[in-house]
């Protein structure tokens, strides 16, 4: 087991070392920052000077590593644009992406697996037939295009939700704001924390309904139907139970890809998160705010697929007898 936790570890080092290689080389070609930051009156004095004060006069491999550096630290540098340290910028914006996501994959994981057992059981059923013909919405349509037909509907049409922002929000703990207590936050988080989870309810949704349809007809199922228990007991304690096993692993990636593409709908519903100021980062050529929000994404997601890989070794007996018959 503990072998089996370090192998992962390393692993789960090794890319994030490789990710942040690829994303710092990918930076050197989206612009230059100098141009941004100094007028159109610069002289090449002002140029070199200000190269040298930000490292950009430095080799790239020396670059690379002093962000490591102050990476592993927390340090990761001051904003080109705002001139503040991009921690705490991020510090900032994390707690609205951190809600937006933290409700949104709760919506995803309830409905996608209440949904899908449902399909499953009652799969010859004409409500059953009409929630799996709508899933395909969820699975076709792109986010932005969701979002967008969210807010012409309940927006633009019926007035009943907000469009854009993030609300009146309340500061808890210090850094950390939240739009739960208050009205407005309740109201500006419902129709993008709907479009950021469809996609990922649907998705487990179908896979869910998947696993369960081969599930019920193993042979073990239909003994327990054998033996007088009754439908409930056969179908939660005994078929959704071993349904679990591979849907967990997937719904570990869903949660890492709910805090990865939140870009896309921070971007259309203006939310206030580390996406939208991505997206700004990079229209500003903002290299440390960039390079700081692919690193923590990279974090999360390969922290998030670690964890799953360390449940999925408690949940799999299959799993711990491969490992105990290899030693």
């Amino acid at each position: 087991m503990l072998a089996y936790i370090i192998r992962r570890v390393g692993q789960s080092a090794l890319v994030l070392l490789i990710v942040g290689l690829v994303a710092f080389s990918m930076f050197r070609f989206v612009g230059d920052p100098i141009d941004n930051m100094l007028g159109q009156e610069r002289t090449a004095e002002d140029i070199d000077r200000l190269r040298a004060q930000l490292g950009l006069d430095q080799p790239f491999v020396m670059q690379y590593y002093k962000f490591l550096e102050g990476a592993v630290q927390g340090n990761f540098g001051v904003s080109y644009r705002q001139g503040r340290p991009v921690a705490e910028i991020l510090m900032e914006r994390a707690p609205a992406t951190l809600e937006l996501a933290m409700v949104s994959g709760v919506l995803a994981i309830l409905f996608g697996i209440a949904l899908g057992v449902f399909t499953a059981i009652r799969r010859d059923g004409v409500l059953a037939n009409m929630i799996m013909s709508a899933s395909l919405i969820g699975v076709s349509l792109p986010t932005f295009l969701i979002g967008i037909l969210l807010i012409y509907l309940f927006s633009v049409e019926l007035g009943w939700l907000p469009s854009f922002g993030r609300g009146e929000t309340v500061d808890i703990g210090g850094w950390w704001s939240t739009g739960f207590l208050t009205e407005s936050g309740l109201k500006a988080l419902i129709l993008p924390s709907i479009t950021l989870g469809l996609y990922q309810m649907t998705l487990i949704m179908r896979l869910v309904r998947s696993e369960m349809l081969e599930v019920l007809r193993q042979d073990y199922i239909r003994f327990a139907r054998a033996r007088g228990l009754r439908d409930r007991a056969v179908n939660f304690r005994h078929a959704l139970k071993n349904t679990m096993v591979p849907v967990i692993t997937v719904i570990g990636l869903q949660l890492g890809s709910i805090i990865a593409f939140a870009i896309i709908t921070e971007t259309v519903f203006q939310w206030p998160g580390v996406g939208l100021l991505f997206i700004n980062a990079i229209q500003f050529v903002d290299i440390p705010v960039m390079a700081a929000y692919l690193m923590l994404i990279s974090v999360m997601f390969v922290g998030i697929n670690l964890l799953v890989d360390i449940l999925y070794f408690f949940i799999d007996p299959r799993l711990r007898a491969d490992r105990s018959g290899g030693h």
